[in-house]
């Protein structure tokens, strides 16, 4: 079919009933000020961004971004294709995505939102938006995770065992045995337990008690830096590829590259109300979920992802992923012949 309007073409489809809505204060957030939706929205995308885009555009706030949900709804494209459109709409100026820390003491978590312009915005715009944005409007709390659920077992030094008491003497009356001291078991810290759980999110970084008790420095590191074990376990467990072959390795990796800066533990230079919570937002690269402050990531993108953006433009088309979407098509016009 020959193509009329280039706005028009590959419309995005209608959104489905059935697209899953994030759990509340995650998912779509919408940015203000967007100008009125028009039939031309999106018209100077490529494609592939422009059909992405259209579907997004569509959901209502709240709903699920994740590559893989959005995946599901655009069986045209697979996740990976899914994956660099979203980042082609990010260097657009069309979305941010970023974590915002919600809670007091030990009931800060960490909510991760999407947030969409229609109106596609400037690195200045953003800066400026995220930086001021109320991180308390209609957020809510994901509930706790149990922290010391399925943890493989720290290994401790063994007991020692108690020299033998001289022989009593002999006695008229019965005398107490002598209490023989025992030692308690050692208390997993936070960083080990957020290393533990790594295998619960995602089998592929499964540790071993000596992986866990190995990476805790590291980890621990992490924490001192006034994040939370949930931010830590989500940033370890963000963008991961097909297959994680030395798990220990990988997570060392990460635990020394995506380190986040040192956040201030005090107020001491504000004056907020007192009823006011503290709230902490830090934006994400939308390639690589490495986390940061707006004004660090310009067009959504980590240094090193824009750099690869920039010098290598758009990524060659895979072979493979061709030949499945052209066979895909061929079955489905196959079947609309079919009587």
């Amino acid at each position: 079919m020959a193509i009329q309007h280039l706005s028009s073409a590959l419309s995005a489809p209608a959104v489905s009933a059935a697209h899953p809505m994030a759990k509340p204060g995650y998912g779509k957030r919408s940015a203000p000020g967007q100008q009125p939706r028009t039939r031309h929205d999106f018209a100077l995308l490529p494609t592939r961004e422009r059909y992405v885009a259209g579907f997004v555009d569509h959901l209502p706030d709240g709903a699920a971004m994740s590559v893989k949900q959005l995946a599901k709804q655009l069986p045209l494209y697979g996740q990976q294709a899914i994956s660099t459109a979203l980042k082609a709409l990010s260097v657009a100026g069309h979305l941010r995505r970023v974590r915002c820390a919600v809670g007091a003491g030990d009931e800060t978590r960490w909510v991760f939102r999407t947030f969409w312009s229609r109106t596609a915005r400037d690195n200045e715009w953003w800066t400026t938006y995220l930086t001021t944005e109320d991180a308390s409007r209609s957020a809510g709390s994901p509930p706790p995770v149990p922290a010391h659920a399925a943890v493989p077992q720290r290994r401790t030094a063994p007991e020692a065992t108690p020299a033998p008491a001289p022989a009593p003497a002999p006695a008229t009356t019965p005398t107490a045995l002598p209490t023989v001291p025992t030692t308690p078991p050692a208390v997993p810290s936070s960083a080990y337990l957020a290393l533990a759980e790594l295998g619960r999110k995602d089998i592929r970084l499964a540790l071993s008690a000596d992986d866990c008790a190995a990476l805790e420095p590291q980890a621990a590191e992490w924490l001192a830096r006034g994040v939370t074990a949930d931010y830590l376990i989500a940033a370890l467990t963000a963008g991961l590829p097909a297959q994680v072959g030395c798990p220990p390795r990988f997570i060392r990796r990460r635990l020394t590259d995506k380190i986040p800066p040192q956040l201030p533990t005090t107020t001491a230079n504000r004056s907020p109300s007192a009823d006011t919570p503290a709230r902490r937002l830090l934006m994400e690269c939308t390639d690589c979920g490495r986390p940061g402050q707006p004004q660090a990531l310009p067009e959504g993108l980590c240094r090193p992802c824009h750099i690869a953006h920039s010098a290598g433009g758009p990524p060659s088309p895979d072979p493979t992923e061709i030949a499945a979407v052209k066979a895909r098509m061929a079955n489905l016009r196959d079947l609309l012949k079919a009587p």
